[in-house]
């Protein structure tokens, strides 16, 4: 019973105290100075006709045509410098690993695939300076497929 009365006195105390804190916030925002009135809408100028009459704007950039070859060494060569390093080249390689599956596990470990392509960039890289040019890369380009006849 005496938690029940304790609790009630409490109640009441927090309410009167909210009461005051209240009516303290009211006094201050009547006192707060007036809001400042906006600024009155200015209108915008007429937009001009879009007429261009003689007027020529610039020519749209043109693309240059890259040879297959080319094309191929871009692939590669991700920073543009005209040279692909050794890291260059790995990173560009995951679509190979089915292929170069060693023991025919149909798992390719990555020993295996890097030791195929870094076999193919020393084979390929002539001068030894572990970056290819556009000369050296040429050599790795994949034999063309042979179409065979159907003899139906």
């Amino acid at each position: 019973m005496n938690r029940i009365v304790l609790g009630a006195i409490i109640a009441l105390a927090l309410a009167g105290l909210g009461a005051f804190w209240w009516q303290g916030r009211a006094q201050i925002e009547r006192g707060a100075p007036p809001p400042v009135p906006a600024e009155p809408v200015v209108a915008e100028p007429e937009v001009p006709a879009s007429d261009p009459g003689d007027m020529v704007g610039p020519a749209p950039p043109q693309a240059s045509e890259l040879t297959k070859e080319q094309r191929r060494f871009f692939r590669y060569d991700r920073n543009r410098d005209w040279r692909i390093t050794r890291t260059e080249m790995l990173s560009s390689r995951t679509d190979a690993f089915r292929k170069l599956d060693v023991d025919g596990n149909n798992l390719l470990d990555f020993e295996e695939w890097a030791v195929a392509t870094v076999t193919k960039f020393e084979g390929a890289d002539a001068d030894s300076d572990n970056q290819l040019t556009p000369g050296e890369f040429a050599t790795t380009a994949p034999k063309p497929r042979r179409k065979t006849r159907c003899a139906c």
